[in-house]
């Protein structure tokens, strides 16, 4: 059974979805800013805050950063459980796989809240920092490919090269992520920069930033020249190629200021959450089908010869 993009209810998971995937890049831009600040104790307990759901007397920039960041996780995990009860009791009007799918983000939103927990009770271990923020990457991608299924109507097959090559590029920006991550929970970059020590981190960071660049700009150029279809994507494909420049003069401007600003390092890590949304939503991207509908044969009256019995 075919389902339109049209239907109602799809539409609204659509919307819903797609604010669902906002406010993910924003629990993840808020992460980033709770570490640049060093506000990931700021909270001293969870899932409370100083023993309250609202902190009062102990309220200041770093406290509300921690707060306001599990607020918004909370605010997402029980959406993503609306969604998942909805998708269950109208099933029959729904994808199939639409149920499954909300089923596994709320896993995944459970398993963060995990994450978070340990990053807190165990002290902000490098591991459990930088499994935190794969996991955040995972749902920014989860929900992006669920919004395009969900309110675009294409069920075509596109061109046999699209998904591996969006694929590729999508797995090295977010490996580049992580690479970034390891780095910065670590610290190693501060100390390679201040004492020479741990830079194997920023090697790697640095050397892989180059080729992840290439997979992403050669997945734009072959869409591009390949046409048709391809092409008539490239509000999606320039909007990566500009997030990929963005990030590399970010994460240039980021070492030639010693990492002293935590405004450019969240930067950084917003377009990162931004470039993986956008990539994600290339990959599962399709062209309409067209079923084939065999053209009527008209008779022309007039190039008929008239019969005489």
């Amino acid at each position: 059974m075919m389902f339109s993009a049209t239907t109602p209810m799809r539409r609204r998971l659509g919307r819903l979805s797609s604010h669902l995937l906002v406010a993910v890049i924003a629990l993840v831009v808020i992460g980033g800013a709770t570490r640049v600040m060093e506000a990931g104790l700021a909270c001293p307990d969870w899932p409370l805050c100083y023993g309250t759901f609202l902190p009062g007397r102990q309220m200041n920039l770093q406290v509300f950063l921690e707060w306001f960041h599990r607020l918004d996780a909370f605010v997402i995990g029980i959406a993503l459980v609306v969604m998942s009860v909805v998708s269950v009791v109208w099933r029959r009007s729904l994808p199939r796989w639409l149920p499954w799918m909300s089923g596994l983000l709320v896993l995944l939103v459970v398993l963060q809240g995990g994450l978070g927990a340990l990053t807190v009770l165990q002290l902000l271990p490098s591991g459990v920092v930088t499994a935190h923020l794969a996991l955040a990457l995972t749902l920014v991608a989860l929900l992006s490919g669920l919004t395009q299924r969900l309110l675009q109507s294409g069920d075509g097959q596109p061109p046999w090269w699209w998904r591996p090559l969006s694929a590729l590029a999508l797995v090295g920006v977010v490996s580049q992520c992580l690479l970034g991550a390891r780095m910065a929970t670590s610290w190693a970059a501060q100390r390679c920069l201040a004492g020479g020590e741990a830079c194997r981190w920023l090697v790697w960071h640095r050397s892989a930033a180059t080729p992840v660049a290439g997979f992403v700009l050669l997945f734009v150029l072959v869409a591009l020249l390949a046409g048709g279809w391809s092409r008539r994507q490239w509000p999606l494909l320039l909007s990566a190629v500009l997030l990929v420049t963005t990030q590399v003069s970010l994460g240039i401007t980021t070492f030639r200021l010693g990492l002293d600003q935590p405004l450019v390092t969240v930067a950084h890590q917003l377009v990162a959450a931004l470039l993986v949304g956008v990539l994600a939503a290339l990959l599962v991207r399709c062209p309409a089908f067209v079923a084939a509908v065999p053209c009527p044969v008209v008779l022309d009256d007039s190039s008929l010869e008239p019969c005489h019995g």
